[in-house]
């Protein structure tokens, strides 16, 4: 990884065991990891610019975490990538994912942390 990449990174979410602390609470966090690739390199690079984003790189994969709430808009990932990305192309990059993922439409992709957020969502 490049030192360009290693500044841009907000934070790396993976701890040692020994540093890990078990608690019984609810985090409301929730991401998604995608396979490195052009487009996952270019969505972590737009997500990054959000400082309430954690993007972690991997040697084969890319960690974008956030708490709460991860909006990702494709038409403006689009223009950072500078080609078209869809919402299906998009969840063909993301290899897994948690919290509660919805498609608002055919822009909008949104990973929700607090479960209650997404009834809204619910017909």
């Amino acid at each position: 990884m490049s030192s360009t990449a290693r500044d841009a990174t907000h934070g790396n979410i993976f701890k040692s065991m020994k540093d890990i602390e078990f608690k019984q609470t609810i985090s409301h966090q929730c991401g998604v990891t995608m396979n490195d690739s052009v487009e996952a390199r270019a969505i972590a690079e737009f997500m990054n610019e959000d400082p309430t984003v954690t993007v972690t790189h991997n040697p084969a994969t890319i960690r974008i975490d956030g708490n709460g709430k991860l909006t990702f808009k494709m038409d403006e990932i689009s223009e950072f990538l500078g080609r078209e990305m869809t919402a299906e192309t998009f969840e063909v990059n993301t290899s897994t994912h948690y919290g509660r993922m919805v498609r608002v439409d055919d822009n909008t992709v949104v990973l929700f942390g607090n479960m209650d957020d997404v009834f809204e969502y619910i017909e």
